[in-house]
This record gives structure tokens, sequence and C-alpha cells, in this order.
């Protein structure tokens, strides 16, 4: 078991490679909800054309290949226009961040969905504009429902982060691979099994996943925090801010 613990080589090549996944998730993360927001939104549009687009965008990202998505983002588009790779960490990022969107796009509509009726015939009669009545009285009681599941999609993106190694992202899982490789050119007496190589890698997936996990119950925490006083006082809340 000695052997689980690398040497500091191992640990620097994985710890870069680890930051790298951090990079494109935080990129990805944003992109996503930005995107989940805003087509979430659309769905639930008064105008047909406007769900229709954002239908399509949900269908198509959500029913797409990563791994193909990827290649479509980070090769096949530069090179069809005739233009350089560019930067592999913000094109991965794109890509797994529309992903994202397309799934977190369904997890707002329906959040949206759950927020009674009445609170936006309140807000109507209030005179409050369609943008105050999503960002004062909608989305702030909609949040309960957003985070578990939105939680959960971003560990499934850290995961995703992998898929970024299939097109040169030198990331943790790439890390892996290079350190495996590093393995073959060592001696007898200085390899390591890769299943202890592995189990690292696997350690740093896991703490990972542990961080977005904390934040998202952190976040959870904090929103109910905001509802101890019960629904109702949490609605008036809202609308006296709104109405300011």
């Amino acid at each position: 078991m000695d052997q689980f613990i690398l040497d500091g080589t191992s640990y620097s090549r994985l710890l870069d490679g680890a930051q790298t996944t951090v990079l494109i998730l935080l990129f990805a993360f944003v992109l996503g909800v930005v995107l989940s927001v805003v087509v979430g939104v659309m769905r639930l549009n008064a105008k047909a054309w406007v769900r229709g687009a954002a239908l399509v965008f949900v269908e198509f990202f959500r029913g797409i290949s990563s791994i193909i998505l990827l290649f479509i983002v980070a090769i096949a588009i530069p090179i069809f226009l005739g233009l350089g790779q560019g930067n592999l960490i913000v094109l991965a990022s794109i890509a797994l961040g529309a992903n994202m969107g397309g799934y977190g796009a369904e997890i707002i509509r329906g959040a949206i969905l759950s927020v009674p009726k009445g609170q936006t015939e309140a807000s109507i009669a209030l005179n409050l504009s369609e943008y105050q009545r999503l960002r004062h009285i909608v989305l702030p009681q909609a949040m309960r429902v957003i985070l578990t599941p939105m939680g959960n999609l971003t560990i499934e993106i850290l995961k995703g982060t992998a898929l970024a190694s299939t097109v040169g992202v030198v990331e943790l899982t790439r890390a892996l691979t290079a350190t495996n490789n590093a393995q073959l050119n060592a001696g007898p007496d200085e390899r390591i099994h890769y299943l202890f190589i592995g189990l690292n890698a696997l350690l740093f997936y896991f703490v990972l996943a542990l961080a977005v996990t904390f934040l998202f119950r952190w976040g959870e925490r904090y929103i109910e925090s905001r509802y101890e006083g019960g629904a109702a006082t949490a609605r008036t809340d809202t609308g006296a801010e709104a109405a300011a």
C-alpha cells in the first residue's frame, strides 16, 4: 500500500491537471447557468416561435453526445472555418456549457412552473414588469427547487470534463494517462502500479465533487433560512423588495 503515495512529480502532474479541470468546470458552469436561465424562461414565453427555438436548443444539446459535441466545437468548426484551433480549454468549456444549458433549461422551466400561479397574478396586480416579476418574485421562490438538481448536474459536468482529454486538453484524466505512461520508462523498482495512480486521480475527482456538493448544500441552507418564517413571510419580503 506504500505505492498509493506517489512521488512529487506525479502529484505535480495530477495537480496541474486538476487545476485545468476546475477551470473548465467554472467556465462551463457560468455559461451553462446563463443558458439554462435564458432558454428555460424562453420555454415559457407566450410567443410560439420563441418557445419553439428554445425547444430546438434543449432537444439538440440534450440529445447530442458530449464527446461528439466536443469534437465539433474544438476541432470540426475551426477546421471548417479555416481558423486556428484556438484555446482548447475555452472551446471545451463552451461545448460542456452548452450541454449543461440543454439540461439546465428544463430544470429552470420546471422550477418556475412549481411557483404558485397566484404569485404571478399578485405581482401583476402590483404592476411589476415581466423582468421584475421574474427577478423578485418567481426566481427567488424557484431557487428552492433549482439548487438540488442543478448541483447534481454540475457534478455530471465535472465528470464530463474528462472528455476534454479526447481533444487534447491536459486535464486530470489526461494527466493520469501521462503519469501512467511515465511509469513505462521507470525502472522495475520505481514503477507504481496503474491501480494506485488511478486511485489517486479518483481521489482528486472525489474531493472536487465533494466541494461542489458542499457549495450547493450551503446554498440550499441559505435559501431555506430566508424562508424560515414560512412561505407567506418570504413572499411578502420579495414582494416588498420588488415594489420598492
